[in-house]
């Protein structure tokens, strides 16, 4: 059951975020004002509501020159003293009944007001406690109940659950106890998959309507080595095609995290700036395919082995290098890999 939990840890904390978003402003307000008073006490407060006085009084106007100064960000190493609250955080863990995981429960969370806060007095820079007032205000302003009930809704509307390496707990044709132990997984994800109700920190979840996703290489089993009942509950198959060159150069260049641009991050925090010219590219998905097809296909996963390899003295010298910009083209790639694809035996050890 913990799959569905987390899955409702993520899906608060994104509605979360967004009421928090939608709170900004006011909140940006309300902590500014409150700050304020901390740097300049009043005879009254501006802050409170039953207060609308706008008198130009003197204390007034030096009220909206620390205004202006601490938009501007000249009061932000200023230090002053805060009353913060601190709560408790009691957790314990306990055992449900058989067939549960054991399960972490916390107590601020179930009783939150039974838990008495504690003011604490801490000094802090006034950039600091800006930051820690606008988080306070969101946290006043934002319905926590009305969060979590939207959260659960999107969560039962919306949800996808990938189920990665389904093909680690398909049955095999043996009677040994592991066939046991895998069959069991099986039937513990049956009922999630076909649609129960979940109880989480947040309340009762019901997973009818979430979407199930599951994928396996299936290398030394078979999808129908599932229980059948399993098996019904993913009735659209879909068998992938190995990458193609095309695919791997893509892979290589096109995402916000490729491992091009992950080197060339690396790198530059030693001062080397990384070029890879298009045919380098083109090459090393090249390489990449061709090993793939003459050894063991671990898809994508082959380019991170190659680039390892074909960069290794730069990011072994690093700094050292005299040369700044390191242009990695056709040439450079046949000299550091074209030996290693060649030997047999060294490349079924190191790619």
């Amino acid at each position: 059951m913990y799959v569905p939990a987390f899955l409702t840890d993520v899906a608060v904390d994104m509605a979360r975020q967004a009421a928090y978003e939608e709170v900004k402003p006011r909140a940006n307000e309300n902590a500014e004002e409150r700050l304020l008073d901390i740097l300049l006490p009043p005879s009254y407060s501006p802050y409170s509501a039953e207060n609308g006085s706008t008198d130009e009084t003197p204390a007034n106007r030096t009220r909206e020159k620390l205004r202006e100064q601490l938009r501007r960000g000249e009061l932000d190493d200023r230090l002053i003293e805060l009353d913060t609250q601190q709560r408790p955080n009691a957790q314990i863990d306990f055992v449900a009944g058989q067939g549960m995981e054991e399960m972490g429960v916390n107590l601020r969370d179930m009783f939150g007001n039974l838990f008495p806060t504690k003011t604490v007095r801490r000094k802090m820079k006034v950039g600091d406690a800006l930051v820690y007032l606008i988080r306070d205000e969101q946290e006043r302003l934002a319905d926590m109940e009305q969060i979590t009930r939207t959260a659960i809704q999107k969560l039962q509307d919306s949800g996808i659950i990938f189920l990665d390496e389904i093909d680690k707990i398909a049955g095999r044709e043996s009677t040994g106890n592991p066939d046991v132990s895998r069959e069991g997984v099986q039937r513990d994800l049956l009922p999630i998959v076909e649609g129960t109700n979940v109880n989480t920190r947040y309340g009762m979840v019901n997973t009818e309507h979430i979407l199930f996703i599951a994928a396996g290489a299936f290398h030394v089993s078979k999808p129908s080595d599932l229980i059948p009942e399993l098996q019904g509950r993913f009735p659209i198959r879909v068998e992938l095609e190995a990458l193609t060159v095309e695919d791997l150069k893509r892979i290589l260049v096109q995402p916000k995290n490729s491992l091009i641009k992950q080197y060339q991050a690396l790198l530059k925090t030693e001062g080397i700036d990384l070029e890879f010219t298009d045919d380098a590219i083109a090459r090393l998905a090249e390489m990449t395919a061709e090993i793939n097809r003459n050894t063991e296909n671990i898809g994508a996963r082959r380019l991170h082995t190659l680039l390892e390899k074909l960069l290794e003295e730069i990011s072994f010298l690093g700094s050292e290098l005299e040369v700044k910009q390191q242009r990695i083209d056709t040439a450079y790639v046949e000299a550091r890999l074209s030996n290693l694809i060649q030997d047999q035996n060294l490349r079924q050890y190191v790619l």
